[in-house]
């Protein structure tokens, strides 16, 4: 029988210089916030823990230009153009091409209204000073990341976390679909971590990609709140002396709290917590940095006995940069001005809400059969990271990390704009909110999948 020794254990990672810095984005108290159709408040009157913008700059070895990881607490962008001149701005004043930076929202659903199309709302005037300060900290924070660039390793390693479950729940009082924890269903439960070490051992920032709509705090909640992602910051940022830790929403479109759309603010804090103790655990089971767990033989004792042993290991230098652009199919939709005139005649508080986000869906996406939407693509060594600005379910990460097991991969979603969810199409024919939301049709999800594989293979193989 042919032998060979078994594989070394090299977990994914990267030799680059890395850089962190952050800045406090807590809106002032006040500030238009209606984030549901079901809030009878439209205002913050109070903060339950502040918002932050967290970078990460980094460069690989002989590169000229930096790559900018911005994880900023917030919602969503509703109107294209605040999006863009944000990112515009950030662009022009760090003299970078559009690929090399990503502004992440971590997707909280208890911020405050990012659209300046909502200055007729009450508390609707702070809103554009607030874009401006959010335009101003992104563009400090990045210079001062990339003035902290210094050689490190970043080193990834997967765990599990209970706290996402499904939410797609058929109404058991009702012939309809709820949005909603559903304990039949599995989900996705795969934590990614990612940990940049400098040339000492020091952690000096951490990546957390988790799959999770940030839904616990919901319209009784009347604080702005980071929700459980404040509490899992803290605890990771306390495990490793201060470091700074950066969320990336995961392909979440499926994906909620178990316990959640409450006002108890404490309930997303254990929410947080758990999260926090998940990735500790996946960090304390690390090696050190620029280690291989190696076979090195056998030994006789009550029982043979194999043995492994920590060795040197040089990673990888690799890091390379890709856009691609999908053109993903569109539902027929409604008309702007069919929209307005079913805005003008409604007087119903939920019902305008729904309709005014709807109309601003159709301003984005346009009255064409499809939509050309990007895709980002990072490499460093043996981990990509997969951003995309729509909100997707789930089998888009679980999907490409199946297809690519050899590689750490990270799917963040809500990134440089979005405009609905993207769901498999086996779900179009139920009366799902994910789906009568969204203005993509039935194969936009399949269509992404496989043009993310291609774009990942080809990437792994140097074309």
């Amino acid at each position: 029988m042919n032998k060979t020794l078994p594989p070394d254990q090299i977990l994914p990672a990267a030799a680059l210089a890395v850089g962190v810095a952050r800045r406090d984005m807590t809106p002032p108290v006040g500030i238009y916030a209606r984030q549901w159709g079901a809030a009878e408040h439209d205002v913050a009157e109070g903060v339950h823990r502040p918002l932050c913008a967290t970078i990460m700059a980094l460069r690989g070895d002989g590169d000229e230009h930096p790559l900018i990881l911005a994880s900023l607490d917030a919602g969503w962008w509703q109107k294209l153009e605040d999006e863009r001149r944000v990112r515009t701005a950030l662009l022009d004043a760090l003299g970078l091409a559009p690929q090399h930076v990503l502004i992440a929202l971590t997707h909280t659903h208890a911020a405050c209204s990012l659209c300046s199309d909502d200055i007729d709302q009450p508390g609707g005037e702070h809103i554009a000073p607030y874009l401006e300060r959010i335009t101003q900290a992104l563009i400090d924070a990045s210079r001062e990341a990339i003035g902290n660039l210094a050689p490190a390793t970043l080193t990834f390693s997967s765990g599990r976390c209970a706290m996402a479950a499904n939410r797609d729940l058929a109404d058991p009082q009702a012939d309809r679909d709820l949005c909603g924890f559903n304990p039949a269903a599995p989900a996705d439960d795969r934590v990614l971590v990612g940990r940049a070490t400098d040339a000492s051992g020091r952690i000096i920032g951490t990546l957390v990609n988790y799959a999770c709509h940030p839904t616990t705090l919901a319209w009784e909640n009347r604080l702005i709140s980071p929700d459980y992602i404040g509490a899992m910051r803290e605890v990771v940022e306390r495990e490793t002396n201060g470091a700074p830790c950066l969320f990336l929403q995961g392909a979440s479109g499926d994906l909620g709290p178990r316990e959640g759309f409450t006002g108890d603010t404490e309930v997303a804090d254990a929410n947080g917590r758990q999260l926090g103790y998940a990735v500790a655990e996946t960090l304390e089971a690390m090696r050190e940095p620029n280690t291989v767990l190696a076979y090195v033989g056998a030994v006789e004792s009550g029982a043979p006995i194999a043995t492994w042993q920590r060795r040197r290991y040089d990673p990888p230098t690799t890091v390379s940069v890709r856009c691609v652009d999908v053109e993903l199919p569109l539902k027929s939709l409604p008309t702007e001005s069919a929209l307005r005139d079913q805005l003008d005649a409604c007087t119903d508080r939920v019902t305008v809400e729904r309709l005014r986000r709807k109309l601003r869906v159709v301003r984005k996406v346009g009255s064409g059969p499809t939509l050309r939407v990007p895709t980002w693509y990072w490499r460093f060594g043996r981990a990509v990271l997969v951003a995309h600005p729509n909100e997707c379910y789930s089998v888009l990460q679980t999907t490409l990390r199946a297809r690519f097991s050899d590689f750490a991969l990270l799917v963040v979603t809500v990134v440089n704009g979005g405009a609905g969810y993207i769901s498999p199409p086996e779900l179009h024919d139920r009366d799902l909110y994910q789906v009568w939301q969204s203005p993509f049709d039935r194969e936009a999800l399949p269509t992404l999948i496989g043009a993310c594989g291609d774009t990942i293979e080809r990437m792994i193989q140097g074309r």
